[in-house]
């Protein structure tokens, strides 16, 4: 499953994705699992700092500053992409 942004989009299964956006719980830990896995961990190296903050910036979530950070981006866009997954596949019901 792809979760598609504006300027790049980022693959993985169900269960990847379901496995970091559980309700109520902190997935931290999971988003970090994910970040390991050797087909994310690929895509994750290929991506531009700058066009991934200015991605996450349109969130208008974090500041410049916290932007600044491409590992902390890397692990805030794993999270967004496995919560847009989910999202898409529970608007499909």
């Amino acid at each position: 499953m792809y979760a598609l942004f504006n300027r790049f989009s980022l693959q993985m299964t169900r269960a990847q994705a379901d496995s970091a956006t559980r309700p109520g719980v902190d997935a931290s830990d999971d988003v970090a699992a994910l970040r390991r896995v050797p087909a994310i961990r690929r895509q994750l190296t290929k991506l531009d700092p700058v066009a991934v903050a200015a991605e996450l910036r349109e969130y208008g979530a974090w500041t410049d500053e916290q932007l600044a950070d491409h590992d902390a981006n890397l692990t805030r866009l794993v999270w967004s992409a496995a919560g847009d997954i989910m999202e898409e596949l529970h608007a499909k019901r």
